[in-house]
C-alpha cells in the first residue's frame, strides 16, 4: 500500500516538474508586417569601432557565446529555414557547456561590412560579403542550421526591424536594427536571455557608404 502511495506520489511529482519546465520556456509573439512610413534600411555601411560603453557585458561569466572581432571567419555549412536552403556558418564560437546548451547563439551572424536591401516584404541582409540572411516582415517559422532547430519570429516594433530567434532551451535571441542621425547612421542591438537574465549584450553602429 505505501509502495503504491509512493509511486504515485513520484509520478505526481515528475509532472508538475514537466509541466512547470514547459510552462516556462516562452512564445514569441508575432511582429508587424507593415513598414512604418519613410523607414528604410536599404544602402552599404560599415562598423564604426565600438565605443567602451558599447563593449559586450557578461563575457566573463558566459565565456561559451562570444562575437568575432573582426571580420567573418564562418565555416560553410548547410541551412534551412523553411524556403529552401543557403550557405551560413554560426558567426558565434562554443566552448564546452558554460552556455547552459543554449544553441540561439548560433544564428547570430556577424559582420563589419554590411549590405541591406529592403523591399515592400522583407530585408536581406549581406555580412562581408559572405552571408546573406532573408526575412519577411510578420513572418513565424521553423528556422534550422544542421540538426538545430530554433522558432523565428521578425517584423516592425515601432521604428525598429526587430528579429527573435528561440531554441528548444528557451533561450531567445534578439535583434534590433534602426536608424538614427537623419538616416546615416545604423544601429543594431544584440541580445541574448533565458528567463529574465540577460547572459550577452552587444551594439554595433554602422556609418552610411
Amino acid at each position: 500500500m505505501y509502495l503504491r502511495l509512493f509511486r504515485s506520489l513520484a509520478i505526481a511529482g515528475v509532472s508538475l516538474v514537466l509541466l512547470a519546465t514547459c510552462a516556462a520556456k516562452p512564445v514569441l509573439v508575432a511582429k508587424s508586417a507593415a513598414v512604418p512610413g519613410g523607414i528604410n534600411l536599404s544602402g552599404s555601411w560599415l562598423v564604426q569601432a565600438d565605443p567602451a560603453s558599447a563593449r559586450p557585458f557578461g563575457a566573463a561569466r558566459e565565456e561559451g557565446i562570444r562575437i568575432p572581432k573582426t571580420g567573418s571567419q564562418r565555416s560553410r555549412q548547410g541551412r534551412n529555414s523553411g524556403g529552401g536552403s543557403q550557405t551560413r556558418g554560426p558567426g558565434v564560437q562554443s566552448q564546452g557547456r558554460k552556455s547552459g546548451g543554449a544553441s540561439a547563439q548560433i544564428f547570430l551572424e556577424y559582420g563589419e561590412s554590411l549590405k541591406i536591401t529592403q523591399t515592400e516584404f522583407g530585408l536581406f541582409i549581406s555580412y562581408d560579403r559572405s552571408v546573406v540572411e532573408e526575412y519577411t516582415f510578420g513572418e513565424n517559422r521553423l528556422v534550422s542550421i544542421g540538426p538545430i532547430e530554433a522558432q523565428r519570429v521578425s517584423g516592425w516594433e515601432a521604428a525598429a526591424f526587430t528579429v527573435e530567434t528561440l531554441d528548444e532551451t528557451g533561450a531567445i535571441l534578439f535583434e534590433s536594427w534602426h536608424l538614427q542621425a537623419d538616416g546615416d547612421v545604423l544601429v543594431r542591438n544584440i541580445r541574448i536571455s533565458k528567463g529574465e537574465k540577460d547572459s550577452f549584450f552587444h551594439r554595433q553602429t554602422f556609418d552610411r557608404q
